[in-house]
């Protein structure tokens, strides 16, 4: 015997399960583990096992809770109420009218890192592949001056946010990071961007990464992960500094009578508009070395042979020398040229000035006062950034999860005490240690993991964000620790990889708890199975005496026909009929549990043309009533054949049965097709069901009418449904009791044809 529903040992397994776990019965009740009920009382809501999931995933929950009444073991992905992750729900037969609700949550990688992020200041936002909202973490909310409730129905190409680029001008929406993210499915690294403030009336500046997030297997873009940090002090302090310097650049102008470039040859070129003011030269008289023509005779040697030493050395220019001016006055000045340089270290030009050397004094003494200016506010910038660096390190110190610091090569530069626990080492031995070689070099099978294929180190490549469900780290007593972590690239001011932070969960708990479910699943489905064998083999076998009982009563009728009286042939006829009926209900029992053991192939069948066999078979019932079957129903749809003539002809063979004896029976069949699905209707003009019953009459051996007023056993709308789920499809009814009533089933829509 297997374990079912009713079983201790599984009452107490279901009990002990650290995952919410609910055993729902068709007569509506339910029953939650532990887990279930604290789940619930988290939530803050009232004890009904369907508010575990949120209530967009309620409908297919209760769907695959139907189908496995019906014998389906049924696995979705699920949104979860308080989570951004999907859950998992898997629900299984427990046993004759129950099912077995399995809910995995535990703590989501991925919500712990939004926490840390959240902590660290960093806003982090979800968004839909259409840009929607889908979850903010409290920072984001703080920086964006916005609430969650008021981001519903937002997206990042709203107009409000008046987005624009750093030089002030507009941001078009389509050229934001997440739109880029989702258009071409690259990470969008460090976008400067400026939003307004609603509740300071001011603007923030922002400086934005956008992670993609594909569907799997997929190049689609499922959700993309924006994190951004608030620079806007930052921003002011930098805008500060280039308002300091160009109040520089223009006390040099202005105390400066001569701001001159040269290149990197010593070439003097035009134009020199601030040379041309002051000497008068024009530029066919100064370019080359003609400006030597304008310092004064007795300067000129030892002022070219410092132009020509600090072009051959590429050190500073300085010397001093007499000019002469427009007005043919000799003016002593000091001349000073340094060698502006590219980021690769290349010469691009001189530029220098020549000063009044009595004006030279004040320049020199409003350049000690912004300097002194400049280091005050680099200091307060590096205290400030000293506290955050103190802060972060001591957060995940305290962090429940394992973190892990690498350098490019894979080398461990930070390990918080968590992670050194989870594995058994000192925190001592895993600083500086080459991470895969020592905790990740096998899988759990114990063959070889290449680092060239582990996922930590194919980040440290590439630099994108990997999850991983289950894998193994290695204890240092030499055993597996089954893990699931995430993998996140750090990166430089240029946006190049400079290493990665790993965040580890220890699944060992979740892992067993899984595989014991596994196996309890696994023996509910093999013993549904031989009670489902059972119950064909067990009917078969009833005919055999029934159909000999059926045929001695039918000799004895024949051979004393005439003989007995009035009672004892009134007897023989209820034998018969009881017969009858009999071996009627056992055919039915056969083909209801034939039906999810079909294996017939499916293919597209023309419901038109099924109507039309439908139609044959129920032609003696239409010309004994009098009545009318109409059919409009061009879908096509991808099932069996004969599981599907046998749908419509029980259903429009109990449209026909079921009219009150003074109304002619008039029956129409409708289909249209909704996406991939194609709906049905069998609509009567009969007598009816009341309200309490519209899920009643679909259980097996169920009637609400007499049997001499209407005959059957009870079956058919058993087999209706059945078939209808063994299509992925359902079956339901809408009826006015004494109008008629409307039976609905769905069916998968045929794919259409190539042209």
């Amino acid at each position: 015997m297997g374990l079912n529903a009713a079983s201790p040992d599984f009452s107490a397994l279901i009990q002990a399960i650290p995952n919410p776990v609910v055993l729902v019965r068709e007569d509506g009740s339910a029953a939650m583990n532990p887990a279930a009920r604290s789940r619930l009382l988290q939530l803050g809501v009232p004890e009904d096992w369907r508010q575990m999931v949120h209530g967009s995933a309620g409908p297919e929950v209760q769907a695959a809770v139907a189908q496995a009444w019906q014998g389906e073991t049924v696995s979705l992905s699920v949104k979860l109420p308080d989570m951004i992750a999907p859950g998992t729900v898997t629900v299984a037969p427990a046993g004759s009218g129950a099912a077995l609700v399995h809910l995995q949550v535990g703590r989501d990688p991925l919500t712990a890192a939004l926490d840390l992020l959240d902590t660290l200041g960093l806003g982090v936002t979800v968004h839909g592949p259409d840009s929607s909202f889908l979850h903010a973490n409290d920072r984001a909310q703080e920086i964006l001056g916005v609430s969650l409730e008021q981001l519903t129905g937002l997206d990042s190409m709203d107009p409000r946010w008046r987005a624009i680029r750093p030089n002030g001008e507009p941001f078009p929406a389509e050229e934001r990071a997440a739109m880029q993210a989702i258009r071409t499915g690259q990470v969008q690294r460090n976008v400067g961007m400026g939003i307004y403030h609603p509740p300071s009336e001011s603007w923030r500046w922002l400086k934005v990464t956008a992670v993609p997030r594909r569907v799997p297997g997929s190049s689609q873009v499922r959700q993309v992960t924006v994190m951004f940090e608030d620079v806007t002090g930052p921003q002011r302090t930098e805008a500060a500094l280039r308002h300091s310097e160009r109040r520089f650049r223009s006390l040099v102008e202005a105390t400066a009578q001569i701001v001159w470039t040269a290149s990197p040859d010593g070439y003097f070129p035009a134009p020199q508009a601030a040379w041309e003011a002051f000497t008068g030269q024009t530029p066919q008289e100064y370019e080359g070395r003609g400006w030597l023509s304008a310092i004064h005779h007795d300067d000129r040697a030892h002022t070219l042979e410092a132009w020509k030493a600090a072009v051959e050395s590429q050190g500073v220019y300085a010397t001093t020398y007499r000019v002469r001016r427009v007005d043919g006055e000799f003016v002593p000045m000091r001349a000073r040229g340094v060698l502006v340089r590219d980021d690769a270290g290349q010469v691009q030009e001189w530029v220098g000035t020549n000063s009044e050397v009595n004006a030279e004094r004040d320049a020199t003494e409003h350049q000690a006062m912004v300097q002194a200016e400049l280091e005050e506010r680099v200091q307060e910038r590096t205290q400030r950034l000293a506290e955050v660096t103190r802060f972060s390190t001591l957060l995940l110190t305290a962090a429940g999860e394992g973190v892990f610091g690498l350098d490019t090569s894979g080398h461990n530069t930070f390990v918080n005490p968590s992670a050194a626990r989870m594995l058994g080492y000192p925190v001592e031995r895993l600083i500086g240690a080459p991470q895969h070689d020592l905790i990740h070099h096998h899988h759990a099978d114990g063959s070889p993991y290449p680092v060239q294929d582990c996922p930590i180190h194919r980040t440290l490549r590439d630099g994108e964000v990997r999850r991983v469900e289950a894998d193994v780290f290695w204890h240092a007593q030499g055993h597996a620790v089954p893990v699931s972590y995430v993998v996140t690239p750090t990166l430089g001011t240029q946006g190049e990889v400079t290493g990665a932070v790993v965040m580890v969960q220890d699944i060992t708990e979740r892992t067993r708890a899984q595989e014991e479910l596994r196996a309890a699943m696994q023996e509910l489905q093999r013993s549904n199975h031989d009670l489902e064998q059972f119950a064909s083999v067990a009917s078969h076998d009833l005919q055999e005496p029934l159909r000999t009982l059926g045929s001695y009563t039918e000799l004895l009728a024949r051979r004393y026909e005439g003989q007995l009286d009035a009672r004892a042939t009134q007897y023989l006829g209820f034998m018969q009929a009881a017969v009858d009926r009999m071996r009627g209900l056992i055919q039915d029992l056969l083909a209801f549990a034939r039906v999810s053991r079909s294996e017939t192939p499916r293919h597209a069948v023309s419901l038109h043309d099924t109507m039309a066999v439908v139609a044959q078979d129920v032609e003696a019932a239409l010309l004994q009533g009098g009545g009318t079957l109409e059919w409009d129903t061009p879908a096509t749809v991808m099932a069996q054949e004969s599981l599907v003539t046998q749908l419509l002809t029980n259903l429009v063979g109990n449209a026909l049965k079921f009219v009150p004896p003074e109304r002619l029976p008039v029956v129409r069949v409708t289909s249209v097709q909704e996406g991939t699905q194609v709906q049905v209707s069998v609509t009567d003009n009969g007598i009816g069901i009341e309200p309490q019953n519209t899920e009643r009459v679909f259980e097996i051996f169920q009637r609400l009418n007499q049997r001499d007023a209407y005959a059957g056993n009870g079956m058919g709308l058993a087999i209706c449904r059945r078939i209808v789920e063994h299509h992925g499809g359902r079956l339901w009814l809408e009826s006015t009791p004494g109008q008629g009533s409307s039976f609905h089933f769905t069916l998968p829509a045929a794919p259409a044809p190539t042209p």
